[in-house]
């Protein structure tokens, strides 16, 4: 999926090119922020956006894990927020992003295959741990 995202949002990253905000407003990050990534556009967020893309696709492999998956995948948008490496409307956008690009994905019939491989195997990993 990382690919197909890519299509979408690095366009839209050089076209929007919005300042982060510890480059708008000099702040704390809760990471040291690599010199490539202030001179990189955070709008829309791709971590957003590929971590939401992600959490869709295990919630329908796994939907008796579903609310977990799908919390820990809107976390993990929320994170870059809290790291001060995105604003909330970024997250925002990339989470619309990885969720238009899921629902694309979806009428691929190459996804397809690949969506009930993946089911085929986590199922059948799941019935050796029972044993």
């Amino acid at each position: 999926m990382l690919g197909d995202l890519e299509t979408i949002q690095t366009p839209a990253k050089q076209g929007y090119f919005r300042p982060r905000p510890f480059v708008a407003e000099p702040l704390k990050t809760c990471i040291a922020p690599e010199p490539w990534l202030g001179r990189s556009g955070s709008y829309p967020s791709g971590h957003s956006a590929l971590g939401w893309a992600w959490a869709l696709v295990l919630a329908e492999l796994g939907p008796d894990r579903a609310d977990a998956i799908l919390t820990r995948g809107l976390a993990y948008g929320e994170s870059r927020v809290i790291c001060g490496v995105h604003y909330a409307s970024d997250v925002e956008a990339g989470r619309l992003v990885g969720a238009a690009i899921v629902a694309r994905l979806q009428a691929d019939p190459a996804f397809k295959r690949d969506l009930e491989t993946a089911r085929h195997e986590l199922n059948a990993m799941r019935n050796r741990q029972r044993r």
